[in-house]
């Protein structure tokens, strides 16, 4: 049986899923599953419960301005803190990390993160701050911090929203210091899978494709970076993707003899 947990975490609210079994006590390979913009940790319960089954501990906290933190912040005024929850998400998953370590419930050498859309965007942000992680995996995200937030500034001032300049540069400086495609080497040939529908009109496939073409040549161990693009498929995750995930992580977290990299 499989239980799900509501705890609160140095106030994140997070959902806790694990085997009964092991009854919330003992250490265990755990993976971190970030949700998307305008979601909430609960949608992603259906990948819980598989990697759970496999003998996981997973996490699922909910994001700045998302689910239970969502307040009155929505629609544009929303939009406009995209990176500021981005930025919050990177720091928090670390803080979690170490309420989780100091109460003996995971394991050190075996820790996952995976996201979904500004789940796996946030995902990258946390490979290029922590070696603890030692696999991961992106549905629909892209590393590319600094071109995706431009992007998302045109398309937000074309929509009538005025941003201020100096608000623009500010965020763009906090983003270059946790932006991964400017310092791939941080990934020290870390597992990655990266997923992406090639009809994605949110977060671009090119993104993707653009990334694994960079990091290939980089990956002595090839079978340690994926890309799987699905076609006629868009900004959504798909079964055949969920399960990859699953696959990806008990391959790299539970068969594998693993150590988190060492910068």
């Amino acid at each position: 049986m499989i239980t799900i947990k509501n705890e609160t975490i140095h106030n994140i609210p997070t959902l806790h899923v694990v085997k009964a079994e092991n009854d919330h006590t003992k250490q265990l390979p755990t993976v971190f599953f970030l949700h998307g913009y305008t979601s909430a940790k609960e949608h992603n319960l259906a990948i819980a419960y598989l990697l759970a089954e496999k003998g996981f501990r997973v996490i699922l906290p909910d994001a700045l301005h998302h689910g239970e933190r969502e307040g009155d912040v929505r629609g544009k005024d929303r939009d406009v803190l995209f990176w500021n929850i981005v930025l919050q998400s990177i720091k928090e998953i670390s803080v979690i990390k170490d309420n989780l370590q100091q109460r003996e419930l995971i394991d050190n050498d075996r820790i996952g993160v995976a996201g979904t859309s500004m789940g796996a965007i946030t995902m990258y942000g946390t490979l290029s701050q922590y070696s603890w992680i030692h696999s991961a995996v992106s549905f629909m995200g892209t590393a590319y911090f600094q071109s995706f937030a431009n992007a998302q500034i045109k398309m937000i001032e074309d929509s009538g929203h005025t941003l201020e300049e100096k608000m623009k540069q500010a965020m763009l400086s906090q983003l270059k210091a946790v932006d991964l495609s400017q310092n791939l080497e941080a990934l020290n040939e870390r597992p990655l899978l990266i997923w992406h529908g090639e009809q994605d009109q949110v977060v671009p496939f090119d993104y993707s494709k653009a990334l694994y073409e960079q990091l290939y040549d980089q990956y002595d161990q090839t079978d340690r970076i994926q890309f799987i693009q699905e076609p006629n498929t868009s900004h959504k995750v798909t079964r055949h993707a969920t399960l990859q995930g699953v696959d990806w992580f008990c391959t790299h977290l539970l068969n594998e003899k693993v150590k988190a990299s060492v910068w």
